[in-house]
């Protein structure tokens, strides 16, 4: 690694997958409007859906912190999106644990990187503690805008305090899986960089 120092090409990286990333996440979000149970499958779709622009990201991390600013810029866009700041914690600190995984392996480990993926990808799952931490009211949010009770009723049922730790596993092991169909597609970015 040349310096371990930020440069202004590094967070313009950032700002770009970032970017990418949420339109991902907007496009995924979208379908939650056909059927709450594809709400739940949020797990399943983004981690698979932003594997090829997230590995491409991951192939030109070089330092600490690029992770991180990632997912700080992904709480805030989701705070300013609509989402509350109940998910925001969660996001963050999945953010500086996957960077630090990351580095752990010198950003040139995949072994390290799918890990890394697969724990930056529970950040996903903050789209879901407005609906578990304040049920009663996003009920009724959901249903002032239109929602049928119906709607509501399944989508209570799919995501809540119970499903919520195995909708956390699921998407581990999706980001996992996302990080070996990324890898695939980009691979000879893959080589270029050195990851092993």
């Amino acid at each position: 690694m040349e310096s371990k120092k930020l440069t202004p090409k590094d967070f313009i990286t950032v700002g770009i997958f970032t970017a990418i990333l949420l339109v991902v996440e907007f496009a995924c979000g979208m379908l939650g409007y056909i059927h709450p149970y594809i709400v739940a499958s949020y797990v399943v779709m983004i981690p698979l859906a932003g594997s090829i622009p997230m590995m491409l990201f991951y192939s030109k991390v070089e330092k600490f912190g690029m992770i991180t600013i990632m997912s700080i810029i992904i709480a805030i866009m989701m705070f300013v999106l609509g989402m509350g700041y109940l998910g925001a914690p969660l996001i963050i600190l999945v953010g500086v644990i996957a960077d630090l995984i990351a580095r752990s392996g010198e950003y040139k480990s995949f072994k390290k990187i799918v890990i890394s993926y697969g724990i930056f990808s529970l950040w996903v799952c903050a789209n879901y503690f407005p609906v578990v931490v304040t049920a009663t009211s996003y009920r009724q949010g959901l249903l002032d805008e239109g929602y049928s009770a119906e709607y509501c009723d399944n989508l209570f049922r799919a995501v809540n305090s119970k499903t919520l730790v195995f909708l956390l596993v699921i998407c581990f092991v999706f980001g996992c899986i996302g990080a070996f169909v990324g890898k695939a597609a980009v691979k000879k970015h893959f080589e270029k960089a050195g990851i092993v």
